[in-house]
């Protein structure tokens, strides 16, 4: 998986990267705001003008304006006057320029505050040739830190919120996490202690990400299996109340057999024991089939099929059980080909049920009409006989497994045929419709949807 696709991977990154950066300009105000309440002493005005003193009569005007630029690194701009002129330039206000003179003749030291947050001093100092000079300072502040403890509280507080912050992050970024985690972990076992019904639902803190999606994915798989067991124990119930009746039968032909005296007796009893085998031997293949298609695993490639010769050879299959049954079949069809996209041998057993059924619950000399269409994206396969039709009343219930309509009680079949038919035009995409016909009889109308590339033809 790439992590640069992942967005937990980002949301880490960036929850990580905005703490970094809150500490950084949270801990520079912080730390500025923490030294000078904590480190800062009064500023020695006679002392700074003695030390600029030194400085220039030890090195001249270029030593004094080291001095004056490492002033400035501590917060203070400051000069030496003598007669008037600075020894080495800085930048004043023009307020205080033109002050200058009238301190310089007052003859004192002066501290003063012209505006709120800025502070003037004026001090007298006497060099060691006599001259006096004086030293004219601006200040922000009437207090000056102590440079030797800067660093030390400066990395000390960027240590203290960098894992306050990072503490708070991490707490909140693996909350976020865990909490979505505990909740699969919980419903995967309850899932594994026989509980289907579990479900994860939406956990808060994993709206959209690779969380999220995974308790969506656990919920499909959770909503599947659930559907999945559900219809295997339909089946499997089903199955064992259709089996006990030829099971009992073929118990009893196979007693009758065996107490037999005469062989041709025993030979007519082993005959229709053989015919209930047949029978459940097609019962539990039907059976097999319906379950692998409940299960969407019908085991078969998908490929662009001709729907209209498709349905020409089931009618031309399904002539000789017309003909011996005295039924005939009538095949309407478009004459250019109607492309759909699915397994050939699960639409051939489709269409094959549809007709066999029309045939079988037809009268002597009866019609059963097959009719190919298409419109609207899709194409349309009725099947129409003039058979004894289903009551309204059990119409919906038709394509249900193991269903007899009341009008088929002495047909043979095991009411599995419709229902195999449903799954596979499902597994197509298409839909399956029954409505009795006016006059008598029965309509089955399969849609299936048209191949893309024929959609794009018409």
């Amino acid at each position: 998986m790439n992590p640069f696709k992942s967005s937990i991977y980002w949301r880490l990154l960036i929850w990580f990267c905005l703490a970094n950066l809150l500490v950084l300009f949270l801990g520079s105000f912080l730390t500025q705001r923490f030294i000078e309440y904590t480190t800062a002493v009064e500023i020695n005005w006679t002392a700074l003008a003695q030390d600029a003193n030194q400085s220039y009569e030890s090195g001249g005007a270029p030593a004094l304006g080291n001095w004056i630029v490492q002033q400035r690194h501590e917060g203070i701009d400051a000069t030496l006057y003598e007669k008037g002129q600075a020894l080495s330039p800085v930048w004043l206000p023009p307020s205080v320029r033109q002050s200058l003179p009238a301190w310089f003749d007052a003859g004192r030291n002066l501290l003063l505050q012209p505006r709120p947050g800025l502070y003037v001093s004026v001090q007298q100092v006497a060099g060691s040739d006599g001259q006096v000079r004086y030293l004219v300072a601006l200040s922000r502040t009437h207090t000056r830190l102590r440079p030797q403890t800067r660093a030390k509280i400066l990395l000390g507080v960027q240590l203290t919120l960098s894992l306050l912050f990072i503490g708070l992050v991490g707490w909140w970024v693996a909350r976020s996490v865990a909490k979505p985690v505990e909740a699969l972990r919980d419903a995967t076992r309850r899932m594994a202690a026989g509980e289907l019904s579990t479900r994860v639902g939406r956990q808060g803190g994993m709206a959209r990400d690779e969380l999220a999606q995974l308790a969506r994915d656990f919920d499909a798989m959770a909503e599947r299996i659930e559907a999945l067991v559900a219809h295997d124990r339909g089946v499997l119930q089903d199955l064992s109340h259709e089996l006990r009746s030829p099971l009992a039968r073929l118990h009893l032909i196979l007693d009758l057999a065996q107490r037999s005296r005469d062989a041709a007796e025993a030979d007519a009893y082993f005959h229709q024991a053989e015919l209930e085998i047949v029978r459940l031997d097609r019962m539990t293949g039907e059976m097999l089939a319906l379950s692998r298609l409940e299960g969407s695993i019908p085991g078969m490639n998908r490929e662009n099929l001709d729907l209209v010769e498709l349905v020409r050879g089931c009618v031309e299959q399904a002539e000789l059980e017309a003909q011996a049954r005295h039924v005939q079949l009538r095949l309407t069809s478009p004459g250019a080909p109607v492309i759909v996209f699915g397994s050939a041998s699960l639409l051939e057993r489709a269409l094959d049920n549809l007709i066999g059924n029309a045939i079988k619950f037809s009268a002597e000399g009866g019609e059963v009409e097959v009719l190919a269409r298409v419109a609207d994206g899709y194409t349309g396969v009725s099947i129409r006989d003039r058979g004894p039709g289903v009551p309204k009343a059990e119409l919906e219930s038709l394509f249900r497994p193991f269903f007899r309509g009341s009008n088929a009680v002495r047909a043979d079949g095991h009411g599995l045929g419709l229902a195999i038919v449903q799954r596979v035009v499902k597994i197509h995409g298409g839909a399956l419709r029954a409505a009795n016909r006016d006059g008598g009889g029965l309509d089955v109308d399969l849609r299936l949807p048209l191949a893309p590339a024929t959609k794009a033809e018409m």
